[in-house]
């Protein structure tokens, strides 16, 4: 019934059943409906490979959830759990949160904790709601000012209090390439330049509020990709790993209330789904749950961030070479792929299995067969309806903005392993001369690995697949071509994240009732106040850092911070200091750390402007080592 429906839609698609009369290299890369050709054949193969797979997979069944359900869950996730429910008495720590949160964050947290409390009071479960609500009525009242700069939230930097202030250059937030065409001398940020200073929903209400009705749709007919690149930032940019475990689930949880209240802004329905656990296998290679392949494979290789068959099947397709036409597009044989999987199955980790039999197109088909197969998919059950949601915004910048987001709520294994198939990818499109596959059409022929995913049933992706084809295709083409953005944290995020720390540290010294959790970090304390009450300290002189390197030859230094002084050039100034007895460290395995004072431990960019961060967090310790230490 399927193929047939593909058939009778797509006919023109079997004109050229290998594509080569298309033009695969074109420099527009644009999106036509005969590129499309390339995706109904993938889903296909895919179907084809179903089928002859008699072990009949368990279908992930994905709950419906009661009324009520998906924002309580929602609020948990966001580490908000305590605004209802027995523990809501508790809220200390929830006050910080919410005092560091922007206006479209608050709103995006009230209307679901509003959802909460209306299903609570339904069901008879009355619980008192804290001040939090107090604090949303003082945002409300202010909501004439919009963002007037003396909010917690707002970005620090008066210029940006200006741009958010000032509804006349709300033109500033401009998001796609070709409206609204403003002097530049108004405009700090180009087009093409991601800004990840002012929040993302906060960006899309300025523009919303000061340019109805002139926004260009991004899924439409230009399907031209602009160059974003992200403004340099003096404090230095952070990824994701740069920034210990306790910052990193203030991230996730501010990332997640981001992501909605953008999603709010832009009237797009924001809905995490939730699987029903199933019972998965708890061994093997393909169809187990990445966490446990991952857990599998530490035992044989530790530290293991990416499963090992993962990489091998990577590196296999490139020791042939990228150059084969049609790479990834070419399906091997079906019932080939089928006796390589059981194969792999028993030799893999023995060690046994004979690579040099396996084709590159086998291998590419082996390596699509894992990312289907595995019980959930590789963009979680959670966001996967997300991001495909991508698709619906209105521009390409805010698209990018909410990949960004998403990218950062994915559990890390998940993340891993999407950054190196997506590395991978880019350096299939870089031969795009010689094995003919852009971006468009490697796009094409991914999309539906990971986005039909077999779990969610007939209901929710099947029907509507003629309808999302194209659009999570460009998904893909966006997170394949704009990766290296996707893998940062944006500073708004981080400096909420200081805001939170900052906060959380003041309540502490002035909550009595906390004074015995506190006494083993009295000394701790004693030397931070000394350095609050006495910046100029006897033996760090103003303009001065201290800077340590336990694992290297010169173990300490005092630094003069200068303009120009860079993070890398402290660190070649510390490994220019040899000497024998120190094990030599290369320069790219060390890095400066800032510790401490209103961030938990951040790993620095070499391009790191020192006066400017130390302005930000004057009270951090600054330390040389390397990532593993």
């Amino acid at each position: 019934r399927r193929s047939g429906q593909y058939t009778m839609n797509h006919d023109h698609s079997k004109k050229t059943p290998d594509g080569a009369s298309f033009d695969r290299s074109g420099s527009q890369d644009s999106l036509d409906e005969l590129s499309m050709d390339d995706y109904w054949k993938e889903l296909e193969n895919i179907h084809e490979t179903r089928g002859n797979n008699h072990e009949e997979r368990v279908a992930l069944v994905v709950k419906e959830p009661d009324e009520g359900e998906l924002e309580e869950e929602w609020l948990k996730e966001a580490g908000l759990s305590n605004l209802f429910g027995e523990s809501s008495s508790d809220s200390l720590e929830s006050v910080v949160f919410l005092s560091t949160l922007t206006r479209t964050q608050k709103a995006a947290v009230e209307k679901r904790v509003e959802t909460v409390t209306q299903t609570m009071r339904k069901r008879n479960k009355q619980h008192q709601i804290p001040d939090v609500r107090d604090i949303f009525r003082l945002q409300n009242d202010s909501k004439e000012k919009v963002c007037d700069g003396n909010e917690p939230s707002t970005v620090r930097d008066s210029e940006n209090k200006n741009e958010i202030q000032d509804g006349t250059k709300g033109s500033k937030f401009s998001l796609g390439t070709d409206e609204q065409k403003r002097p530049l001398e108004d405009m700090p940020f180009p087009d093409t330049a991601i800004n990840l200073e002012i929040p993302f929903a906060e960006q899309a209400a300025n523009l919303k509020d000061n340019s109805v009705g002139k926004m260009c749709k991004g899924g439409g007919g230009d399907t031209l990709l602009p160059n974003f690149r992200l403004p340099k930032d003096k404090t230095g940019t952070t990824k994701i790993g740069d920034l210990a475990p306790q910052d990193m689930k203030k991230v996730y949880s501010l990332a997640l209330i981001e992501l909605t209240a953008l999603y709010d802004v832009l009237g797009i329905d924001f809905k995490q789904q939730k699987a029903v656990k199933i019972k998965t296998k708890d061994s093997g290679l393909f169809g187990i749950p990445l966490s446990v392949l991952l857990e599998q494979d530490q035992k044989k290789v530790p530290g293991t961030k990416v499963p090992l068959i993962f990489q091998k099947l990577i590196a296999h397709i490139e020791e042939a070479t990228l150059e084969t036409e049609g790479l990834l597009r070419i399906p091997g044989v079906s019932t080939r792929i089928k006796s390589l999987c059981q194969e792999l199955e028993a030799k893999f980790y023995e060690g046994t299995f004979n690579w040099e039999s396996v084709k590159q197109h086998d291998a590419a088909s082996l390596l699509k067969l894992f990312i289907r197969e595995l019980p959930q998919p590789l963009l979680t059950v959670e966001y996967l309806k997300a991001f495909q949601d991508v698709q619906s915004l209105p521009m390409k910048k805010q698209q990018l903005q909410a990949l960004n987001l998403l990218v950062l709520l994915l559990p890390e294994a998940n993340r891993d392993t999407l950054k190196v198939l997506l590395e991978f990818l880019q350096r299939v499109t870089a031969h795009r001369e010689k094995n003919k596959m852009t971006l468009k059409n490697v796009a094409m022929v991914m999309a539906p690995n990971l986005f039909t995913f077999h779990g969610f049933g007939s209901k929710t992706i099947e029907q509507s697949e003629f309808v999302m084809a194209a659009g999570t295709a460009n998904v893909m083409r966006f997170m394949i071509q704009y990766q290296n953005l996707l893998w940062t944290i944006p500073k708004f995020i981080v400096d909420q994240v200081r805001k939170q720390n900052t906060e959380s540290q003041k309540k502490e010294k002035k909550d009595k009732a906390m004074k015995k959790l506190l006494k083993k970090m009295a000394y701790d304390r004693e030397k931070h106040d000394k350095q609050e009450k006495t910046p100029n300290d006897a033996d760090v002189p103003q303009g001065v850092i201290r800077v340590q390197a336990p694992h290297l030859s010169k173990v300490s230094m005092a630094i003069q911070l200068t303009e120009e002084l860079k993070a890398g050039d402290i660190v070649a100034r510390f490994l220019s200091q040899k000497s024998g007895n120190v094990q030599t460290l290369k320069k790219e395995e060390v890095f400066l750390y800032e510790i401490g004072g209103n961030i938990g431990e951040r790993c620095l960019d070499d391009e790191t402007y020192m006066k400017d961060l130390y302005q930000l967090n004057p009270n951090a310790e600054w330390v040389i080592k390397s990532k593993q230490s």
